[in-house]
């Protein structure tokens, strides 16, 4: 049986917050930034429909029923302001922290890879998470083989960038990129323990 990408990328984000998602309780509305909410239009009283689970074996029951169960989840996990979207991509945290090399492996292992903004709406869409927290992530921006130079860790070149003033500033010495909590970039050593944030 085929899922759709949208269902695929869903369960994928899930299952990565799956763990987090027992522990976490209700927390305050932080306010808007420029990407828009993931499902539904925005409204926090939106509610999932109260749909009665359907039974069989048929493809067509059983995809009603992960779309049943995924419409749920999300519901969960908008109320616990758990993932964003922007540009096509699904930005999730699960609350943890992890030093560079650990973070890009944990979104890795989940499917992912780590948070990388191409635009403003992107680098939003992270800065909440950060915001959320209160503390600083790791980007998927790493130095080239020209020091000073930074460019996305699938290659090529970064064609956005929101540095903080005189940044970056390590002289070759700070290959990793960091987001501070205005959401403005740093170039800083990659062994710092900061938040986790992935891209779907």
């Amino acid at each position: 049986m085929m899922l759709s990408p949208q269902l695929h990328k869903t369960l994928t984000v899930a299952f990565f917050l799956l763990s987090f998602c027992a522990q976490v309780k209700p927390q305050q509305i932080f306010p808007k930034f420029s990407f828009k909410p993931l499902f539904g239009g925005g409204s926090d009283e939106q509610q999932v429909p109260d749909l009665i689970p359907l039974a069989g074996t048929e493809n067509g029951d059983i995809i009603r029923q992960l779309q049943y169960r995924i419409a749920r989840l999300e519901g969960v996990l908008r109320l616990n302001k758990m993932i964003t979207e922007s540009g096509g991509k699904m930005f999730a945290s699960n609350g943890k922290t992890a030093d560079f090399d650990g973070t890009v492996e944990k979104c890795k292992e989940a499917g992912g890879s780590i948070a990388t903004p191409r635009n403003p709406g992107e680098n939003d869409a992270i800065l909440y998470f950060v915001k959320y927290h209160n503390t600083y992530a790791y980007l998927g921006i790493k130095q080239s083989l020209i020091p000073g130079k930074f460019q996305p860790l699938k290659g090529g070149q970064l064609r956005y960038t929101n540095w903080y003033s005189n940044e970056p500033s390590g002289r070759g010495e700070e290959e990793c990129v960091e987001m501070y909590t205005d959401g403005t970039w740093n170039d800083k050593k990659c062994s710092k323990n900061h938040l986790i944030v992935c891209q779907f």
